[in-house]
This record gives C-alpha cells, structure tokens and sequence, in this order.
C-alpha cells in the first residue's frame, strides 16, 4: 500500500483561506500574442504580481500563519538564494515573527540587500544552497527557530497549491496547466488541487535542461545536473522527498527545456505581452515553444512564477533574440581604403531602409591588403529577408559584405556613426 500524501485537497483549501488578505489573488489574464505564437489558447496566472514578485509568498504566508506561538515569539530561519527568502523575510516582518535568512555567500548582492531590506537577519554561509542548507539546519537547533523548506514542507506545498485553485475557479474549462519544477513544491501543491477540481485535466512539469532533477528521479537515469542556467529558480540538484511521490503520482508529464528556449520565452513575455518573467517564470512559455504541435488548439494556463530579473539581463535577452531574428545584422566589409568610403557605406545602408547602429573600421588586418580596410557595421533590420537584402546590395557595390556576429562586431575604441 502506498503511503498517504504528504497534503490533501482540503489542505489546500484550508491555506486558500488562511492566506486571504495576505496575498494578492492574480489576474488570470488572456495572452492573444502569445497565443499566435504557440498556436494555443493561452491564459497566464500573473504571481509575478505578489508584492515579492513571485508565488513564494503563498507558501511563505501558509507556513507562517500555522506556526504556533512558541514558534512565532521563537522566530524563522530559511535557506534560500532569491524568491523564497524574500517572500519568507518579507510576510515575517509583517506578522512580526524574527527572521533569519542564509544565502550562499555567492549570491548577488542586490538580492542579500532586498532580503535585509525585509528586516531579517542573513547569514552567507558556503558556496552552494546545500552548503547553505546544512547551516541552516544547524543554527535552527542552536536558536530553537523553526526551519521554513523552500518546497518540502506540507504547509509550503498547500500554499502553493492555491494557485491551481483560483485558475480553475476563473477558467474550469482549461485543457493543460504548464508549470515550472524545481524542488517540486509549486508542482505538488497544484498537482493536488487541480487533479480534485478536473480529475482529466493535463498537467505537465518543466524544467531547465541543465537541471533535470525530476526526470532522473523519475525515471532512475543519470543526467548530467549542474551549470549555469537563466532558470535559477528551477535549479534544484535535489528533488523533494515529500513531492516527488506526489508528482509521480499526478503529473502526466515533466519536459526539459533548453537555455535558448527559456530566453525566446522571456523575451515573448516582455515583448508580447509586456510582463517580466525570470527564467524559472518564463519555463511553461518555453515548453510550448519547444512542443507547439502539442498544445494547439487546446486552452493552456501557464504559470507566470515570477518576475524577478535584472534588467541587464533582460536587456540582453532582448537584443540576443533580435539577433536570432535577423533584426541586428553585422556585416564585415572589405574593400580599397579610399576617401568617402564611410560616407558611402553609410547612404547605400540608408537607401536600403537600414537604421546604422554601429561602425568599426581597421586597417591591421593580415589577411586585408596593404591599401585595404574592413568596415564592421551592425545594423538593424526589418527582418531576416530584409537583412539578406542589404546584404545583397552591398555585394554588388563592391564591398565583399561577411556576416559576423554582432557581439563580435566591434573592436574596443570603435566609434558610433
């Protein structure tokens, strides 16, 4: 006989109305652009609207609310590098409770520094979360607080759970929900909830390829696990104990999604349907990019988990997915070093509707002759037709045009036009 789940339906419940009033119940919004994308009618729960910007704060919220007195004048420890402590520092500061934090001391400083902001003490300790983990443990024995799990603890996979409940109460007729895996809380949680409401409804897990915990788990091979990912928060070397018995169980299906398809899918939140997503929030989107035979034509809810992401990085997101599309173009140019060869690289790029971004030109090549120069020039592009077009033009102007990279483009000290 199998051993009972580590939370029931009910559970669920019961959290859904403990965290009333202390969590913002999301939108769950039509997404027409990305439906057009994907081929499939696409509704997107917005937790990246929580006040910490991800679902963290269900489970944080459920955990803390069912802590007993001792433990709440005692106070909290939890072992996290981003949402889960921020979530965790932030609903402890307001219900009072003390609140230690240990992170890794690789993490960045920006997300120690928002962690303390919450009024919780942290504590770097190790290089990795496991390091980290084990600290934790050992000063919640030392300080008699109560350790919150990022994603193996009941209270932790009920919270979560009530994400599946609202979006079913607000669209019942959903075919499939996507949702992120990394420690499995978030998947568990919602796994039970929703297998209650629609015993036939689809549920499929995703994770980072690099990080492929669940699959090995669950299926006993030995995939590489490990590397640096845009899904940190879906990172996790270790499975949950108490919810990969649940996941098996319930889950139809856990898909892996590369590095290259979590970034077109952070870039199709921003630049589609104008949300922030991180990597870990934008996996779902990912999985349907890399399968969209698969969900056409059916209603998907897809879980927005969180948008916390540097907005340098998202700015390069964006501009590596504009290269994908050949919408950033460079062209290496070789020809005879002449006056007014700038000036009419510059008019023929203009005449071929191409908006000039950047120009670099060198005269030390080897392989360029002695009276020789090449002209790297990046340009932007209506696209990829457009971009085979100008380079046709400058071929038949004598210019000898190359595609390069445009991360490669330009030297140190070239100048803009």
């Amino acid at each position: 006989m199998s051993e009972p789940a580590a939370i029931t339906p009910h559970d669920v419940e019961a959290a859904a109305g403990r965290i009333v009033g202390h969590v913002l119940r999301t939108p769950l919004v039509p997404a027409p652009r990305l439906s057009e994308l994907t081929g499939a009618e696409i509704l997107v729960k917005h937790e990246n609207m929580q006040a910490t910007a991800s679902f963290k704060e269900r489970g944080a919220v459920n955990k803390l609310k069912s802590l007993g007195e001792g433990e709440r004048r005692s106070g909290v420890i939890a072992m996290s590098a981003g949402n889960h402590a921020q979530a965790v520092a932030y609903h402890a500061r307001r219900f009072g409770i003390p609140a230690t934090i240990v992170m890794p001391e690789t993490t960045p400083l920006v997300k120690v520094e928002n962690t303390r902001a919450q009024g919780a003490r942290v504590v770097l300790h190790g290089e990795t979360l496991y390091e980290s983990a084990e600290e934790a443990r050992a000063i919640a024995a030392a300080e008699r607080l109560a350790l919150i799990h990022p994603y193996d603890d009941p209270a932790i996979m009920a919270g979560q759970g009530t994400v599946a409940l609202e979006m079913l109460a607000d669209a019942p007729d959903l075919d499939v929900l996507v949702i992120p895996v990394g420690g499995g809380g978030l998947m568990a949680g919602n796994a039970v909830a929703a297998r209650a409401m629609r015993p036939d409804i689809e549920l499929v897990g995703v994770e980072a390829a690099l990080y492929p915990s669940f699959l090995n788990a669950l299926d006993g091979k030995d995939r590489p696990v490990g590397g640096p990912t845009l899904a940190e928060g879906i990172a996790v070397k270790t499975v949950g104990a108490l919810t990969l018995p649940i996941i098996r169980r319930l889950v139809g299906d856990i898909v892996a999604v590369d590095e290259a398809l979590i970034e077109r899918a952070v870039n199709a939140y921003a630049s589609l349907h104008h949300t922030l997503a991180e990597g870990a929030g934008a996996a779902g989107l990912a999985a349907l990019l890399k399968e969209p035979g698969r969900y056409a034509g059916r209603k998907v809810g897809l879980v927005a988990s969180g948008g916390n992401i540097d907005t340098r990085l998202l700015a390069a997101i964006m501009l590596r997915e504009l290269e994908r599309d050949g919408r950033i173009v460079s062209f290496r140019l070789t020809t005879s070093d002449r006056p007014g060869l700038l000036g009419k690289v510059a008019g023929l790029l203009g005449a071929e509707g191409a908006n000039i971004l950047e120009v670099s030109h060198s005269r030390l090549f080897l392989d360029v002759p002695a009276k020789g120069v090449t002209i790297d020039v990046t340009v932007e592009t209506r696209g990829e037709s457009h971009s085979r077009a100008i380079e046709e033009a400058l071929a038949r102007s004598g210019l000898a045009p190359r595609r390069i990279q445009p991360h490669d483009a330009a030297e140190p000290g070239s100048a803009a036009l």
